[in-house]
């Protein structure tokens, strides 16, 4: 009795569930996805474009020369708009 119980263990672990398929059917590519290594080429020049984005903020300092640049200008800019100069007003 205990070799009849044997070969079912020894018969279910060898069975699947899928059905088996004739070499024929069978795809020449492989129908699992193969597993990453450790990072390819486009994940390395991602990271360093990342690394190099980092590298390029404006500082605190670099941002506020700008805004006393753009306030500077457009001060001049309406200055030259409303001057009057030497021109004498038309009746």
């Amino acid at each position: 009795m205990k070799k009849a119980v044997a070969d079912r263990v020894c018969r279910r672990k060898m069975m699947s569930k899928k059905p088996p398929v004739p070499a024929e059917s069978q795809s020449p590519y492989p129908t699992t996805e193969t597993p990453h290594g450790e990072g390819g080429e486009a994940i390395a020049v991602a990271k360093e474009q990342a690394a190099a984005a980092k590298r390029r903020t404006p500082s605190t300092r670099q941002i506020g020369m700008g805004a006393a640049i753009g306030i500077g200008s457009a001060a001049i800019v309406a200055g030259l708009l409303y001057w009057k100069g030497g021109r004498k007003e038309r009746k």
